[in-house]
């Protein structure tokens, strides 16, 4: 089926008198008539539902939708964007370990990767994505575990090449792992590139009006653990929380995502609520809808800034003059996502003043909804970051990080215009 009947049919499928709305499973248990029953499904012997931290039958409807859309054997929902990447890479890294990333990515990935994953014992090096395949490669190590890229880098909207990052990570035998968030699978599916894993901040574009906070893990099921076993422990060796059981023997391509779900989710619980699960479905339903307008919109926009003299530079991929344009026309030649970056002539506090006289687009922490909104991470998400580990990260100081939504674009230029002219 092609992503347009994915994204409204896709996971839940009705039996004969059931909803054909997918429903809400609001409840912690499920009833079992005996013990032995209960007992297989605690020794993965068996497929059910015994606890909604484990997993929850509206959860995984919407799971299952991800994946389909992606081109993924299997996914998991988690309770934020946060907690996919750092699953993502707990689920394979431990005390001791390394991971390489792109240091063009969200602030909070930076800091999750940079700080707290230093403190859990396993250690990271950030890379230019633009560096030669030779460079990136000098920052890997015996025990380097995975490397991390965003499709679309936030907040600098600078466009990943996949296959590069693909080929480094495969031969230095480990998998690559791809945030798409921003393009989501209606414009880019990495899989097809060679990214191994794909995580999602489900927050944004997928939920598309800003109701839920959640995540997304996808895997392709094409990357062979057994064939880097000593790499790899925690799936190709027995877990002993689980009687021996060794993940790649049990359950093949489904290896990383029942460990993700039986170990790691059964012990750090970040799981979102069915609610929560429901309305990231209703959202997804008009998924491939949205992209092409936030799409339209946003080239627009970028046009009309890289246009006027008052502005010093814009990032947006749909530009032909635009550093990642080559790398959008072979990754995302149907659109990129909404958001652009660009940076006004004068100060930070020129940016400032731009953003305080916006009427119709508002200052908020988030992006990637149906409404327009505007962010300066300088003074916001990255606050805690110097101008040069802003530089470090991609982030220029002047930089405003705007997310086209749906609106009528001629309504949105208007407001820009008027709030350009108080500067």
């Amino acid at each position: 089926m092609k992503a347009a009947t994915l994204c409204v049919q896709a996971g839940w499928e009705p039996k004969n008198g059931e909803s054909r709305v997918l429903p809400i499973y609001q409840s912690t248990t499920f009833k079992y008539d005996n013990t032995e029953e209960m007992a297989d499904l605690f020794d993965l012997k068996k497929e059910g539902y015994f606890y909604t931290r484990l997993q929850n039958p509206t959860n995984d409807a919407v799971a299952k939708k991800i994946a389909a859309l992606e081109g993924g054997v299997g996914a998991m929902l988690t309770s934020s964007g946060q907690a996919a990447n750092f699953y993502a890479v707990f689920n394979i890294c431990e005390a001791g370990d390394h991971i390489v990333t792109s240091n063009e990515i969200y602030g909070g990935t930076y800091n999750l990767f940079g700080v707290t994953l230093k403190k859990l014992g396993i250690e990271c090096t950030f890379v230019n994505p633009e560096a030669s395949e030779e460079e990136i490669s000098q920052a890997f190590r015996p025990n380097t575990k995975a490397l991390f890229g965003e499709t679309i880098s936030n907040p600098g909207c600078k466009v990943l090449d996949i296959e590069k990052f693909a080929r480094i990570a495969h031969k230095h035998g480990v998998p690559l792992i791809v945030d798409n968030t921003f393009p989501t699978p209606i414009n880019c599916r990495p899989f097809e590139w060679g990214a191994d894993i794909v995580t999602h901040s489900t927050t944004k574009y997928m939920d598309g009006h800003a109701t839920q906070v959640g995540g997304c893990i996808v895997d392709s099921g094409n990357f062979d653990w057994d064939a880097h076993a000593d790499k790899f422990p925690g799936l190709t060796t027995p877990d002993e929380s689980y009687h021996g059981l060794t993940y790649t023997k049990a359950f093949g391509k489904m290896a990383y995502m029942t460990k993700l779900t039986a170990q790691l989710m059964r012990d750090l619980g970040s799981i979102p609520s069915p609610h929560n699960a429901f309305l990231l479905n209703l959202g997804l339903e008009t998924l491939h809808l949205r992209m092409p307008r936030h799409c339209q919109n946003a080239q627009t926009i970028a046009e009309f800034l890289n246009n006027d003299e008052r502005v010093a530079w814009v990032h947006y991929s749909g530009l032909e003059g635009d550093e990642s344009h080559a790398l959008a026309q072979k990754y995302l030649p149907n659109g990129s996502c909404g958001v652009i970056a660009f940076g006004l002539k004068g100060t930070r506090e020129t940016a400032v003043k731009f953003m305080d006289s916006l009427k119709l687009i508002c200052i908020v922490t988030h992006v990637a909804d149906a409404r327009t909104c505007v962010l300066h991470p300088a003074s916001h998400t990255h606050r805690q970051l110097s101008d040069e580990q802003l530089r470090e990260a991609g982030v220029a100081p002047d930089l405003i990080r705007l997310s086209v939504g749906i609106e009528d674009v001629d309504d949105l230029l208007a407001d820009i215009r008027q709030a350009l002219d108080q500067i």
